[in-house]
């Protein structure tokens, strides 16, 4: 059996850690390195949920996109059973579950979330939308109408809603961003795309899109990073065919849509 620092390897040969953003932490976060993992649970987040979920199947190791201590959203400053994140951290110790994170470097790897998100969409020959290789850009197999894109978009992505905004154009080149891209909406018009396709948009974002000449559609956080999870499965399946991966049955999309 493979160790907890062993399967950490494997992944950062797939996502390398000089990936990530500077604000980041990926890796072992939590546990031994020394560990030997019979069974991992594979989830987009560390959640209560998960965690239990890891308890009750006898996992020794987590595997999840976003970070669960020192990131930019929950900067860890101490760990006390009082607060929802300290507890966490605390039942992941005293169950001795080990958590390994990729988030940013995930983003960026080739074959990781965003051709992921490109692969599910159908988007074809995808390239990096910023420098840093955050996002993808390619085109569809031929140009559509936005609303027959939009509900391929959430019969794809599995969504419970989304949101979307008409930029007055049909879809042909396309640009994706796992999670929250919004902040490179104008790398994608400057990348000639008619469409957008990623998560948390402000009101601003939808007011500016026809003015740009750009339909924007936020198919949410959850929905748009989860397809990096059956990857991150066949990837370790490949390199450790004697560990048992499931994919978590308790996480799944916590925004809920009401029209």
């Amino acid at each position: 059996m493979p160790t907890v620092q062993q399967i950490e390897a494997k992944l950062f040969e797939f996502a390398p850690p000089d990936l990530k953003m500077d604000w980041d932490n990926v890796g072992l976060l939590v546990g031994e390195p020394d560990r030997l993992v019979e069974k991992v649970l594979v989830a987009l987040d560390i959640t209560w949920e998960v965690a239990e979920e890891a308890s009750r199947i006898g996992a020794q190791l987590i595997v999840a996109h976003h970070p669960l201590i020192n990131c930019k959203w929950l900067p860890v400053q101490t760990v006390r059973s009082d607060t929802p994140q300290g507890a966490l951290l605390i039942a992941l110790l005293k169950g001795d579950i080990s958590a390994i994170c990729m988030h940013t470097n995930l983003d960026a790897a080739s074959g990781g979330v965003n051709d992921a998100l490109a692969a599910a969409l159908r988007v074809n020959d995808p390239g990096p939308l910023t420098r840093e290789g955050i996002g993808r850009v390619g085109t569809l197999s031929e140009p559509v109408p936005l609303r027959r894109f939009v509900a391929e978009v959430s019969r794809c992505l599995h969504c419970n809603g989304l949101r979307y905004a008409d930029g007055g154009r049909s879809v042909h080149r396309v640009a994706v961003g796992g999670g929250a891209c919004g902040d490179f909406v104008d790398q994608a018009v400057a990348a000639g795309c008619d469409t957008f396709v990623t998560s948390d948009l402000s009101y601003h974002d939808f007011l500016d899109a026809r003015p740009k000449g750009i339909n924007l559609i936020d198919a949410g956080h959850f929905p748009t990073e989860q397809v990096v999870c059956p990857v991150i499965i066949d990837t370790l399946k490949q390199a450790f065919p004697e560990l048992e991966i499931v994919l978590s049955a308790s996480h799944g999309e916590v925004i809920q849509y009401y029209v």
